[in-house]
């Protein structure tokens, strides 16, 4: 049985998501929305350093402002592009997608909406990280980092090493890298080779973000978390724990720019439906299942009870209806 606080506060959930889809999917909303932190709960989700990104873009593992395009590799969940055919397009080559795919329809524009906000609400600003979590343009051999927000000023690079990210125990810690400068001016890129991120001690890969300013580059990577690029994506034989959104930042011009290639093999586990959050909501599923096959069992019971009280009392009938018959010839015998 859900409690009536549980439910208040999965309709509180449902209002939220409600309202950011309502937002997106305005009449003007075929042109990416250009909005900043608006309301107190992107404000909290800045300090709080969280937000894997799974809200935003709903079920897309993948999202390109332009074109989305994988060869001979995998991606669990749904892709999609913000433009519409031409130019958007959507090329699979020996990729499996288990997903859907979305070129330009509603349900792409309306994450893709969803991504703007939440990248606009993540952008670096004065005073978001100390001397202890600024880190260099260049990650060292072997390096650990506790739950937190990372910034770097400029442009982040990993060739050839280890980034383990400790969470203590907790499954609900979160790290939040913010890579180069906010703005249409700003500057940025974040480039892997070789690159392993380990999750140790309980962290997830959708607790993990990486908003970007510029463009990603991975070769042979197994990167973990969710990308927030402002320019495009490419990733070539390696794996991704997260999803990987492209595309948010805008020019001087308000133009957008950014395709997702995935080559050589590439596989691809979205947020979405990788299984790497709590699992409160499948636990509670399962629970009110549960308690539906406990209360279907009773149901049964109950049915049994009264088909038994039934065939009882038909048979009191019977039994009633043949004395009834009985003292009828007697009474005939008599007269």
């Amino acid at each position: 049985m859900i409690t009536l606080p549980r439910l208040t506060a999965r309709l509180a959930v449902v209002a939220s998501f409600a309202a950011l889809l309502g937002a997106a999917c305005s009449p003007d909303s075929n042109a990416p929305s250009s909005t900043g932190p608006s309301n107190a709960a992107l404000l909290a989700n800045r300090q709080r350093g969280g937000g894997g990104g799974g809200g935003a873009g709903g079920s897309f593992a993948v999202l390109g402002q332009g074109a989305v395009s994988c060869s001979g590799g995998s991606i669990l969940g749904d892709v999609g592009t913000f433009q519409a055919t031409p130019p958007g397009a959507i090329t699979l080559v020996g990729c499996v997608v288990t997903g859907s795919t979305h070129i330009g329809d509603a349900a792409a524009i309306a994450a893709f909406n969803g991504f703007l906000t939440q990248y606009a609400a993540l952008a670096p600003l004065t005073g978001d990280c100390d001397l202890a979590h600024t880190l260099l343009s260049t990650i060292p051999a072997s390096v650990t980092l506790p739950p937190g927000v990372y910034c770097t000023g400029a442009a982040l690079t990993a060739s050839t090493v280890t980034l383990t990210l400790d969470a203590g125990g907790n499954a609900n810690a979160t790290w939040l890298f913010k890579i180069g400068t906010p703005g249409p001016t700003g500057t940025g890129a974040l480039t892997g080779t070789d690159f392993s991120v380990v999750l140790a001690n309980g962290a997830q890969a959708c607790n993990v973000t990486w908003w970007v300013s510029q463009a990603v580059t991975m070769t042979r990577a197994a990167f973990q978390g969710n990308i927030l690029a402002g320019a495009a994506i490419s990733m070539s034989a390696g794996t991704l724990n997260g999803n990987a959104w492209a595309g948010a930042k805008a020019d001087a011009a308000g133009v957008r720019v950014g395709d997702v290639t995935f080559t050589e093999g590439t596989t691809v586990v979205g947020c979405a439906t990788s299984g790497n959050g709590s699992g409160d909501e499948d636990n509670d599923n399962d629970h009110d299942r549960g308690h539906k096959g406990h209360h279907h069992d009773k149901d049964k019971d109950h049915d049994k009870d009264k088909d038994h009280d039934k065939d009882k009392h038909h048979d009191k009938d019977k039994h009633h209806d043949g004395d009834k018959d009985r003292n009828h010839g007697d009474d005939d015998r008599d007269s």
